[in-house]
């Protein structure tokens, strides 16, 4: 009895020492799992999802650890002839995790995946990634269509990692954080939302149905439709706001809007007539296109107005600009952010 607790005792003390949770070992093998290439039609599994996303109920370095485990999936899917399979499988579930995990894993996937400021090396930069043509087996429908949706959605991610961690457009949180964003950011935000449904509007078309559909793709497919979606209702909500503060845009951000603006009336229809796929939705191209136009009015204005404060200022008269109070000019520089619902109350400050 003796002898056989001494052999435990000897057999794991020399055993290896297991990795601890949410280690770098942890994180590789959580992603080759997840991603394998066999079967390579099927997304992702849940039970496989689930354990991803348990890495963002952890410390900073496991959420940190399975960042640069996809970056490094990614990178080795994406090297010699390419493996389309894996590298799809990579990007649907890096989507689902950005949408679903806690904030300490979606911050550490944002960091990972952005590009590098000194350096410019991108993870995401798959608009070369190999379609199998000419290398026999590879050269499939199947195979080309996975490749196709490598590269498109890779891309359509870059766009949405621009996209603002801003609440639902829908709720009170979400028209509160519309009313406080100045003027600028609020055009830049509208921009980065229409650049998403443009995005979508280029997708690849899916593989044809057959008796084994390809899973993985329509999946793709799937969370393509709901980045458009979003996009969409966000659009409809920064464009209501922009109506309801267009008389308190600079020259600049009115130019810019119009813009803006002109691209989304251009989403109303798919670019192409072999693939069908849903343009911007009618009443949001038309309220874009009201507001085009009154934002011309604006742009008109400003510049009118910008000609004559030149011209008097190169005649030596005093500019407009001088005269105001500076009490006055700063009140009016703060107030001209603001949504004209507010401007009440503005004044009752005043």
């Amino acid at each position: 009895m003796g002898g056989l607790k001494l052999r435990r005792l000897a057999s794991s003390l020399l055993s290896p020492v297991p990795a601890s949770p949410g280690s770098a070992a942890d994180a590789h093998h959580a992603v080759a799992r997840a991603t394998a290439h066999h079967p390579s039609t099927a997304p992702p599994s849940a039970h496989h999802m689930d354990a991803l996303l348990a890495f963002g109920r952890g410390s900073r370095l496991s959420a940190a650890a399975l960042a640069a485990a996809f970056v490094d999936r990614l990178r080795a899917a994406a090297s010699g002839q390419g493996d389309a399979a894996v590298a799809l499988k990579c990007l649907v579930a890096l989507r689902v995790l950005l949408a679903r995990g806690a904030f300490i894993l979606r911050d550490q996937l944002l960091a990972a995946l952005a590009r590098h400021p000194a350096s410019g090396r991108n993870p995401l930069a798959l608009a070369a990634f190999p379609l199998g043509l000419g290398l026999g087996r590879r050269s499939s429908s199947s195979y080309f269509a996975a490749a196709s949706w490598v590269r498109f959605s890779a891309r359509l991610l870059e766009l949405v990692l621009l996209l603002p961690d801003a609440p639902a457009p829908a709720g009170a949180a979400g028209a509160e954080y519309l009313v406080a964003l100045p003027n600028p950011h609020l055009v830049a935000e509208l921009a980065a939302f229409v650049a998403v449904a443009d995005a979508v509007r280029q997708a690849p078309p899916p593989p044809s149905s057959g008796p084994q559909p390809d899973t993985l793709v329509w999946e793709a497919v799937r969370l393509a439709e709901e980045d458009r979606v979003a996009a969409e209702r966000s659009i409809a909500a920064r464009v209501q706001e922009m109506g309801e503060r267009l008389d308190t845009l600079s020259l600049a951000d009115a130019v810019e809007l119009v813009c803006v603006l002109r691209r989304v009336e251009e989403g109303s229809a798919p670019p192409a007539p072999e693939w069908k796929w849903a343009g911007l939705d009618e009443g949001v191209v038309g309220a874009a296109r009201r507001l085009r136009e009154r934002a011309e009015g604006v742009v008109l204005r400003r510049t009118v107005e910008e000609r004559r404060l030149v011209r008097r200022d190169a005649g030596g008269s005093a500019s407009a600009r001088v005269l105001v109070p500076a009490r006055v000019a700063a009140a009016g520089d703060a107030a001209r952010f603001v949504s004209t619902r507010w401007a009440g109350t503005a004044s009752a400050w005043r």
